[in-house]
């Protein structure tokens, strides 16, 4: 098969609309289940690259959570901790946590705001307990080398049968250079083969060099990530996953406090505050997303007033202080971060340092470069210069 119709393009209007290879070669994907849209296959496409590098560049299984060509959450497949099984609304489940099944579930539960109806891509055959873990989440498809059985079965049932499933050949290579077509106009480039691998942070620019192993995984992961990422973009990771991205904002600092906002909720999610949230019973995940979010907003006793907290909580939760989450978020400490293009101003590692982040890596190249350096020392920081611009249009 070499040309695949579609439901329709960006938007209902916009037919006809297919994928198909221009050489008159088979496309290297076969759909399993569903019916797959214009958006669907751009995420999907991206994040299967997504995946597929940061399978080489770690050795381990991951995912990633893709939402409207941009990634809400991506992981590698470390095991999960006590706190993250139940921040990610998966202690209840009696599963096998494979690592793959652990990559999934790190990057859909990072941002479950965000990945809400996701497309999720994985680097490795997609078993039993990934698929029952997709089952529960709401998704519109996913992307993987591979099924089992017992998981295509699990996922042909989602959606009332609807479920979108792709196969991947793992070993489709595509062209050196790519095309599209914007207002009648056909753009070419080469492709971005750029590998990112253990040496890709070498030029460390500040006075502390001490970049861990675990950090320069983490790095990798941000970097990878921000490859597949619209533009600008700045991505926060720690223990494997990404805890929070900015993406398509116009101005870099905003990226770094969007993506540091996400990250800081991811952390404080895990407070006491937050785990002991008395949920009534029966509430959907999605309303207990909802709930939390405002929880942890300014505005919580505005929000859930004139007993509006009823229909969530069994008992009104004490507010959570802008005090008291201050000193949750102190103790996030050795978060990686980075940024697709230069910082041009040393406000975004001001504001990282809010959010825990001990290392960065970003290109240089800034006319400020010296500023940017000094205000890493200020802190200790660990910052790499990479050289390489990352940006994903």
């Amino acid at each position: 098969m070499n040309e695949y119709e579609l439901k329709y393009g960006c938007n209902p209007n916009q037919k006809p609309s297919r994928i198909y290879m221009e050489d008159g070669s088979d496309l290297p994907i076969e759909v399993l289940n569903g019916r797959a849209g214009y958006i669907n296959f751009l995420d999907a496409f991206n994040g299967w690259q997504l995946v597929s590098e940061l399978k080489r560049a770690t050795g381990l299984p991951a995912a990633t959570s893709f939402k409207h060509v941009s990634p809400a959450g991506a992981a590698v497949g470390l095991p999960l901790t006590d706190v993250e099984k139940k921040i990610y609304w998966v202690e209840d489940m009696d599963i096998e946590f494979t690592p793959m099944a652990n990559a999934y579930i790190r990057a859909r539960g990072a941002d479950r705001m965000s990945s809400f109806g996701d497309f999720i891509s994985l680097s490795d055959t997609c078993d039993a307990s990934t698929a029952l873990v997709i089952k529960r989440e709401v998704s519109d498809g996913v992307i993987a080398p591979d099924y089992t059985d017992e998981a295509l079965e699990i996922l042909k049932a989602k959606k009332n049968g609807n479920y979108c499933v792709i196969k991947i050949d793992p070993n489709y290579v595509p062209k050196a250079s790519e095309k599209k077509e914007v207002f009648g106009i056909t753009f070419e480039q080469g492709r971005n083969e750029l590998k990112i691998d253990e040496h890709f942070f070498d030029n460390i620019v500040t006075e502390n060099k001490a970049l861990t192993e675990q950090a320069k995984i983490d790095l990798a992961i941000a970097m990878i990530t921000l490859k597949y990422t619209q533009s600008n973009s700045v991505c926060y990771v720690k223990g494997g996953q990404a805890i929070g991205i900015g993406a398509g904002q116009q101005s870099r600092i905003h990226c770094t406090r969007l993506a540091g906002s996400k990250a800081d909720n991811w952390w404080l999610r895990q407070s006491p505050q937050v785990l002991n949230l008395p949920f009534v019973d029966g509430i959907k995940r999605a309303d207990r997303d909802n709930a939390i979010d405002l929880y942890m907003g300014e505005d919580y006793m505005d929000v859930l007033a004139d007993g509006a907290w009823e229909k969530i909580f069994k008992t009104k939760p004490a507010v959570f202080t802008a005090e008291e989450k201050r000193a949750w978020l102190d103790q996030n400490t050795d978060v990686a971060l980075g940024s697709d293009a230069f910082f041009p101003f040393g406000d975004n590692i001001e504001r990282a340092h809010r959010s825990g982040v001990k290392y960065v890596a970003q290109p240089g190249g800034s006319v400020r470069d010296d500023h940017v350096i000094d205000t890493c020392n200020k802190y200790d920081m660990v910052m790499s210069f990479t050289g390489i611009r990352l940006f994903h249009h």
